[in-house]
């Protein structure tokens, strides 16, 4: 089932809409771990640990919330996901222990991200439009992701001034409950198939997938991304303060990240749609490698760090939509969320693996300089893993059996 070109624009539309107030409500969490544990009295660790769990139950429930939209339609999962993203945030709110945070912030939420979470969003709107408009439309739902970052963040931080940690905490809850309109044209369902038409089943695609090489260099590849990612959204302040540089610095260079993604993103999108996939995600994690190569090497002041952070931006989510091209192109789309929710789990192992490694070297060592270097050997690693990555023409129906997407 496809889009007519009238509806695609309000398709997009809704689901970079939708994209930009998950991922822009979900990276606000932060904010709070200061106002939170000063008045509660909570530990740091405590607080960091609900968010970490959040990271890890995501990745986990992703696949599931994957096949129950390719069952349901994305739709459906997605205003579960933001009724879940409301009840999360409110039991965050009026939590009075940090067992009760840890519930709402860590299990409720890791379920409603996975649920309203951009893999179901693009994963549903690659289903409902045609070949030649997907690059491009996930170009965009990325994009909207970082911009949901760049605008929902400072708004969040402008409500716990004004309203109080709580009170903010309240305002976002209902502010998800937007995500649940928006999701309304996403209507996915997959059509039953043709009489005597044969349909492959979750079991029988997912094995065709875990028996594919290609599955597997993405799964690793996209690790690789989550490992960066991770890595340096959670210490890139903390490695710009060891070098003696104002705060400040390390806040406009995590700001400077998001904003340049938008631009990666969607560039990103539209070379997919013109480029062959598999060489696109070379190129985007050699870069990585070099880029911080050049940037361990050279002088930490404030202007490199700042040009660093810009130039990793174009890079940062880039590996996005020439990664859900060549997973649809392989496996089609009928059990698309499915699928890459499973790479999708590997993103997500691989961003806990980069904040948890960070922390565990730094402490060891003192010096982020050998997670620098694991970062490097990692994006050479994700270079090559992609190389013998099947990147098809696109799929009518899968080998095994004809498909409905």
């Amino acid at each position: 089932m496809t889009a007519s070109a009238r509806s695609a624009g309000l398709l997009i539309a809704c689901a970079v809409l939708a994209a930009a107030l998950a991922m822009g409500l979900r990276q606000s969490f932060g904010l709070f771990l200061a106002p939170m544990t000063g008045d509660l009295g909570w530990s740091a660790s405590g607080f960091a640990l609900a968010i970490a769990l959040q990271v890890l139950v995501n990745g986990v429930a992703q696949p599931l919330c994957g096949q129950v939209a390719d069952r349901i339609g994305g739709r459906r999962v997605i205003v579960a996901g933001a009724l879940l993203y409301a009840l999360g945030i409110l039991g965050m709110g009026l939590s009075a222990s940090l067992f009760w945070f840890t519930f709402f912030a860590g299990l409720v939420m890791g379920v409603a991200v996975s649920a309203a979470g951009m893999p179901v969003i693009i994963a549903s709107l690659t289903r409902l439009l045609p070949e030649e408009k997907r690059g491009r439309a996930v170009g965009l739902g990325t994009a909207g992701s970082s911009f949901g970052q760049f605008m929902v963040v400072p708004l969040a931080q402008a409500g716990i001034s004004l309203a109080g940690w709580q009170g903010a905490l309240f305002l976002m809850a209902g502010a998800a409950l937007l995500m649940a309109p928006l999701a309304l044209p996403l209507n996915d369902r997959p059509a039953p198939p043709a009489a005597g038409a044969a349909e492959e089943t979750a079991r029988a695609a997912l094995a065709r997938a875990f028996r594919s090489p290609s599955f597997w260099c993405l799964f690793f590849g996209f690790f690789v991304c989550g490992l960066h990612v991770s890595f340096l959204s959670v210490h890139l302040p903390g490695f710009v303060a060891t070098c003696h540089l104002p705060a400040s610095v390390g806040a406009a260079a995590i700001a400077l990240i998001g904003l340049f993604n938008i631009l990666g993103s969607l560039a990103s999108g539209e070379l997919a749609q013109r480029w062959r996939r598999r060489e696109l995600l070379v190129a985007i994690y050699a870069l990585r490698g070099v880029l911080m190569a050049g940037f361990l090497m050279a002088e930490k002041s404030a202007a490199n760090v700042l040009i660093f952070s810009a130039l990793m931006g174009v890079l940062w989510l880039s590996t996005v939509p020439p990664t859900v091209a060549l997973v649809a192109r392989n496996f089609g789309t009928r059990w698309l969320a499915t699928i890459f929710g499973l790479v999708f789990l590997g993103h997500q192992v691989g961003g806990f693996a980069g904040a948890f490694l960070g922390g565990v070297i730094f402490d060891a060592t003192g010096s982020y300089d050998l997670m620098w270097s694991l970062s490097i050997a990692a994006a050479a690693f994700a270079a090559l893993v992609h190389l013998p990555v099947r990147d098809p023409a696109p799929l009518a129906a899968p080998a095994a059996a004809a498909t409905r997407g």
